[in-house]
């Protein structure tokens, strides 16, 4: 890769960095890309020159939240036991939610959005962390493979409103 296709990518994901604090904390309908720039140390037009539109950025940071989700969870189903799997899917998800408080809080507010793009993105991104969790409970013949991951995917849900509310009693285990 070239020098200057690093300093692209780079870029590009310093302005996603940027988008996903600024939509976390404003809500997507306020923020604007002037922001998003300001908070990446850039101009509102380099912005542009990456993402045609606020739209076309928020699809991008939906994609970065969704695959950090994917692929920590394709690590563990690669290590980990079939006794500890589920064990280690849920650190997992409590050290990405930790780490990582904006994409989540991102997601969450794309789960109300009504644009269909971002509906799109969100119930791939979705289905995706479905059906790596679904196929890895299939494989290791845990019972009821379906029931345990709705039941995994329903805790990922209390987790994140006990993350956004700061109500953490909703998690104790």
């Amino acid at each position: 890769m070239a020098k200057n296709d690093t300093v692209s990518v780079n870029r590009r994901m310093e302005i996603i960095s940027a988008a996903i604090e600024v939509f976390a904390e404003t809500g997507y309908y306020r923020t604007t890309t002037a922001q998003v720039a300001q908070r990446a140390g850039i101009s509102q037009p380099y912005v542009f020159k990456f993402f045609a539109t606020k739209e076309a950025l928020m699809l991008a940071a939906l994609e970065v939240s969704w695959e950090r989700i994917t692929e920590a969870f394709s690590r563990v189903v690669a290590t980990a036991a079939p006794d500890q799997l589920e064990r280690e899917l849920i650190e997992t998800y409590e050290e990405i939610l930790a780490a990582h408080r904006q994409e989540t809080l991102l997601q969450m507010q794309a789960q109300t959005m009504q644009e269909q793009p971002i509906r799109a993105a969100m119930q791939t991104g979705l289905r995706g962390v479905r059906r790596i969790v679904l196929e890895a409970f299939t494989a290791s013949q845990l019972a009821n493979p379906e029931e345990r991951t709705m039941l995994f995917l329903a805790r990922g849900m209390l987790c994140n409103i006990s993350m956004a509310l700061d109500v953490p009693e909703l998690m104790n285990k």
